[in-house]
């Protein structure tokens, strides 16, 4: 059993908690917050001891790993620390809002020998598994081009004071909150990036940029498109076209995953599609044994550390685009 601690119980991090209740192979036993007020009754009812000092957690010998949801600008600091310290790391996404803070705690992780994880839970769905095995068997043909839009309406009750309001917290319109998964996504799918054009706006929320559009190149040809936004309707779709098929995942819960093949000699007409449904899979358990199951050295994190860096390369170039208005390379 890995004993963890988390760092920042806010809403996500007490969802990360509370996926694992009924794990076998990892429990959180403390927790960091900068406020008792905010954090006391539920780590009273978690059984988590509480400390106001990271550096507390990091000292515990009990403490395996650090799990971090925090702010996004806190990452570098605390997994150099946690690092020094030897415990094992998971960040949630994003990993980091620039390239040389990456290369800065991917080193430090090396260099200390400890497993370093991050949360990008939807490639641990079955319908990615799916869609991941459709594009690279080839049972698509050659890949044309990916589309994937994720949207939410969070940005609607934003306030002035919380920090994901804040642009350098959270730059880039949607990017942090949403726009992150799906090109990690469409690395995962479709490999390297080499050049992106971004447009960001403010379409309904009162105190930042909320919704970003990006055409993606990547380094094979294909062509991508993401819309994300934090002020619209609900909605998730991951789809892939190729010159033998399309397959996509629907709906928030990526519970839906179809793959409809193009019929010989019918330019207009596809087969009729083969659906699969997968409903009630908690990613974040998923994503947080995998993590245990990388510190007991069973497998490796699914996730490679390579498309990590790769995907900070891409949101830095995604900067660069929405400022500059023009199409800029990925570094």
């Amino acid at each position: 059993m890995i004993c963890a601690a988390i760092a920042g119980l806010g809403r996500w991090g007490k969802n990360l908690v509370n996926s694992t209740a009924d794990s076998a192979t990892l429990r959180f036993i403390a927790a960091n917050t900068r406020t008792r007020q905010t954090a006391e009754a539920f780590c009273r009812e978690k059984s988590l001891r509480w400390t106001s000092d990271f550096d507390d957690i990091l000292r515990d010998p009990a403490v395996d790993a650090v799990v971090l949801a925090t702010p996004h600008s806190q990452h570098r600091d605390q997994v150099l620390r946690a690092a020094a310290s030897g415990k094992h790391i998971f960040v949630e996404k994003p990993f980091a809002l620039t390239l040389a803070d990456a290369d800065r705690m991917l080193e430090a992780a090396d260099k200390a020998g400890v497993v370093l994880a991050v949360g990008f839970n939807r490639r641990f769905h079955p319908s990615m598994a799916r869609l991941r095995e459709a594009v690279r068997t080839g049972s698509l043909g050659t890949i044309v081009t990916a589309s994937a839009e994720q949207t939410a309406l969070h940005g609607l009750d934003m306030t002035e004071d919380a920090w994901r309001a804040r642009p350098e917290e959270a730059p880039g319109g949607a990017m942090t909150a949403i726009g992150v998964h799906l090109v990690d996504g469409m690395i995962d799918l479709l490999g390297p990036v080499a050049s992106v054009f971004a447009q960001v706006a403010r379409r309904a929320a009162k105190v930042a940029d909320d919704t970003t559009d990006l055409l993606l190149t990547f380094e094979s040809g294909a062509k991508g498109h993401i819309f994300c936004s934090t002020v619209a309707t609900p909605n998730y779709r991951m789809a892939v076209f190729g010159t033998a098929g399309f397959a996509e995942i629907l709906g928030h819960p990526m519970a839906t995953f179809r793959q409809i093949a193009a019929l010989p000699g019918d330019a207009h007409t596809p087969a009729v599609p083969e659906v699969f449904e997968t409903k009630g899979f908690n990613l974040l358990t998923a994503e947080l044994e995998a993590f245990a199951a990388a510190i007991d050295g069973k497998r490796p994190f699914p996730t490679p550390l390579s498309d990590i860096r790769h995907g900070v390369a891409v949101f830095e170039a995604i900067l660069r685009s929405a400022a500059s208005g023009r199409p800029e390379a990925v570094a």
